[in-house]
């Protein structure tokens, strides 16, 4: 999720914890913790490109790392002057809640999170809110700010409009995930509607308030995407694409293991002169990019390049919008084929 809903929602957890004895601090600390796990992004220029796919949201965003770090939080908290009417307790619960809830709403987004490393890698993902949705930050941040301004502790009411909040933002959540149940059913009945087989379907929202969504139908040897708007109503048309495995043999097998486990299955690869371009639609899903007759389906992708000395370098890149001027890079790639 975006950093003001992630910090806003540190906020809402310290105030609900800690806010009628310590007042506006408990906020101001939640929404501080709640921030921290995203402090990853800070690693990635020490590792390479390959390495950088599983750092983000990995050992920061796990369970066991919201556990422990909850601990250190604790005691570095119960060393200042302003917690000290907090027991220590009440402080690991704090910094525990505001760390896991930034977490768990992660995963609640299409590229979700490495939630139970070191035990496994495998990434925790509902696909059922974009990582902007005001639907899900205004409550938020108007039972918190409602709270802190309106009522001094420890007033009996000063936790209702906060509460309140958190409870509304919850249930949206909950709406979501009722919503994308709703969403599969409709792509499941287009696609058996237009005789287009498949046995794996994902489903991914691509605006806010969860209405217009991508649809992704894998089978042995293609990827059938499609797009649909709750507010028209459409019929879906479906655009394949070539999954082409075979053209990932060749290539280092940890990079092609990292790039199909990035995608969780869901990807197309094209190549062209030796280089190779896989295309994720697990997440950043932005539509087809037509250029001529070559048609891409989405705008990022992952590109392999063969080195004079047999090894094979990762780098990516991004297709932009039709009409739109094209980086050099595009402009020397824009005659790919699957």
């Amino acid at each position: 999720m975006d950093s003001v809903t992630q910090a806003i929602l540190g906020a809402s957890v310290g105030e609900a914890v800690a806010g009628r004895k310590i007042g506006r601090a408990a906020a101001v600390t939640g929404a501080i913790i709640g921030t921290l796990p995203d402090l990853d992004i800070l690693m990635t220029p020490f590792f390479d490109e390959l390495q950088k796919i599983s750092i983000h949201r990995g050992y920061s965003h796990s369970l066991i790392m919201s556990f422990l770090s909850a601990f250190l939080l604790a005691y570095l908290l119960s060393k200042l002057r302003w917690t000290r009417l907090v027991s220590y307790r009440r402080l690991w619960l704090l910094a525990f809640l505001c760390w896991f809830t930034h977490i768990l709403l992660d995963a609640f987004t299409t590229y979700g999170t490495q939630l139970l490393l070191p035990f496994t890698d495998w990434r925790v993902s509902f696909d059922s809110i974009t990582i902007v949705d005001p639907l899900y930050t205004l409550p938020l941040m108007a039972g918190v700010g409602f709270s802190l301004w309106k009522y001094k502790p420890p007033h009996a009411m000063r936790s209702l409009p906060n509460n309140i909040g958190i409870l509304v933002s919850s249930m949206y959540l909950l709406i979501t995930l009722a919503n994308k149940e709703h969403i599969e059913y409709v792509f499941a009945r287009q696609l058996q509607s237009q005789g287009i087989p498949y046995y794996h379907l994902l489903t991914v929202p691509v605006k806010v308030a969860n209405y217009e969504w991508y649809g992704v139908a894998r089978d042995d040897q293609f990827l059938h995407m499609g797009k649909y708007s709750e507010w028209s109503k459409n019929e879906i048309e479906f655009h394949s694409f070539p999954i082409n495995d075979h053209l990932l043999d060749d290539i280092d097998p940890r990079m092609a293991d990292r790039l199909k486990w990035f995608a969780q299955g869901f990807y197309t690869v094209a190549e062209k002169d030796g280089a190779i371009r896989v295309y994720n639609m697990q997440c950043d899903m932005q539509g087809v990019r037509q250029y001529g007759d070559y048609k891409a389906p989405t705008a990022f992708y992952y590109q392999v390049d063969l080195n004079k000395d047999g090894t094979y370098e990762l780098s990516s890149g991004m297709h932009p919008r039709e009409g739109s001027r094209m980086s050099e890079r595009s402009a020397n790639h824009v005659d790919y084929r699957e």
